[in-house]
């Protein structure tokens, strides 16, 4: 089954040979929920910053930011948070406001529930939480042919697939690739924008912003980014840009005033989403060298001589400055204490100080950044230094923890999206008769629910 998202993003490849159990997840909002395990907060009664925990139902997190700030009269850059969650979901997290208690206590937005904590000097920021716990539902289950799945079917692959991960791999262990949020779900744009920012090309950085086609994006985006790519940008866009596609307003919106300002066009966007354009060009090189690591052969749980592996901390996380190469001498040692989960082996996000591994690791992960065409690149950019990059390195499994399977009821059809009430499409893998199943777990940040999904759906990205 052809599935183009998977290719784009380097997304190819299982830890299992089973066939899966198909489904859909995210059929309605609340079949996908997500709750943040915050890092403690040290509250105070003098502090500066709001603390709060906002509870958000269908809501893209930096939209909601710029919502909130707004209400509040403040910058966009005084909300700190420390991760973005799924938009079709009941995501739950702790949000760090620069601005006074009753404000924040005041503000009304459609499908969000706020609860103030207190007040904390402490601000938040990208990564500093343990972790997520999440409840899901699959829905659909369905064979490779399309058949529905019965509950029995379903729970019984499921059960065979889980061994088979725990032989290969250890543990409850999965290969950690990077999941389709950090490219953009239904359009993975940011890796193409992200080419162009580290070759500081920046009218191309925002071109495609603006004018990228998305293979699951709605009839009225489409035709937009159709519009922009065959005439260009003008006044009369505006009056036909969606609302929710703010970013793209501002962005035309600069560039109209300022033709050729593209840096600060592109300064429109939330800085986290401008990190996360470079970010994703890594996340590319990252997920390639694991499926090359796939193909050939190598284990992706036990180190082979050339890896670079590291010492795993308190918070299931890689410590990137304990990494060291596996040597002929040190391999049996090693390969212990990563069955032991005290070391991890580890991928390369590139940048201008991280180093590849040795040996055939080593030759894979070259091979993918020449393949990319970033061999060659500095990783520093000039007209925004911020988004310059030393690189890192990133654990090639990751552990799920407090997991549980159960059926559920099939739901009325009436109370689920569109997309269910056309009924599958050629490249889907669901079926509305089939078994549908409630996964609940647990991932440290930095690890995706659909990625560990897809190890138990095997189906396309589409229906994640």
């Amino acid at each position: 089954m052809s599935d183009p998202i998977a290719q784009a993003i380097g997304l190819q490849g299982y830890a299992t040979e089973h066939q899966g159990i198909g489904g859909r997840i995210k059929a309605r909002v609340t079949d996908f929920r997500v709750e943040e395990i915050a890092t403690p907060v040290h509250l105070d009664n003098r502090g500066r910053f709001t603390v709060a925990k906002i509870t958000l139902t269908n809501w893209e997190t930096n939209r909601f930011c710029n919502q909130l700030s707004a209400k509040l009269r403040i910058p966009r850059n005084r909300v700190f948070f420390a991760g973005t969650k799924d938009k079709r979901a009941v995501t739950s997290q702790l949000f760090v406001i620069d601005a006074p208690m009753n404000k924040v206590a005041e503000v009304e937005l459609p499908d969000v529930e706020i609860e103030v904590l207190g007040r904390t000097h402490q601000k938040i920021g990208f990564g500093n939480h343990r972790g997520n716990r999440f409840t899901i539902v699959v829905r659909g289950c369905s064979h490779p042919d399309g058949t529905p799945m019965t509950d029995d079917e379903a729970m019984a692959e499921l059960k065979r697939i889980q061994e088979d991960m725990e032989t290969s791999l250890g543990g409850n262990r999965f290969p950690n690739w990077i999941g389709p949020q950090r490219f953009g779900s239904g359009r993975p744009v940011t890796p193409h924008v992200g080419r162009h920012v580290v070759n500081e090309d920046w009218e191309q950085a925002v071109m495609t912003y603006l004018s990228m086609e998305g293979t699951n994006e709605g009839k009225e985006a489409q035709v937009i980014r159709q519009r922009i790519r065959e005439q260009g940008i003008d006044e009369s866009i505006l009056e036909e840009l969606p609302r929710w596609m703010g970013f793209e307003r501002r962005m035309i919106e600069h560039l109209l005033s300022n033709p050729d300002d593209h840096v600060g066009a592109f300064r429109k966007l939330p800085t986290n989403l401008q990190l996360m354009t470079v970010h994703a060009l890594q996340s590319i090189v990252f997920n390639k060298s694991l499926q090359r690591r796939l193909e050939e052969g190598l284990p992706l749980a036990r180190p082979v001589v050339g890896d670079i592996v590291g010492r795993v901390d308190e918070k299931s996380q890689l410590d990137v400055n304990s990494c060291v190469v596996v040597q002929e001498r040190t391999l049996n040692r090693i390969s212990r204490n990563c069955d032991l989960g005290r070391l991890m082996t580890t991928g390369p996000l590139p940048g201008s100080e991280i180093s590849t591994s040795d040996g055939e690791p080593g030759r894979l992960e070259q091979a993918t950044i020449d393949a990319e065409g970033l061999g060659a690149l500095s990783w520093n950019v000039e007209a925004v230094p911020r988004l310059s990059s030393k690189g890192t390195r990133r654990g090639l499994v990751a552990e799920f923890k407090e997991f549980s399977v159960d059926t559920v009821p099939i739901a009325d059809g009436s109370t689920l999206d569109k997309r269910w009430a056309e009924g599958p499409g050629e490249n889907d893998r669901w079926h509305p008769e089939g078994a549908c199943v409630r996964f609940r777990f647990t991932l440290g940040s930095g690890s995706y629910a659909t990625v560990l999904l897809r190890e138990f759906m095997k189906g396309p990205l589409a229906n994640m």
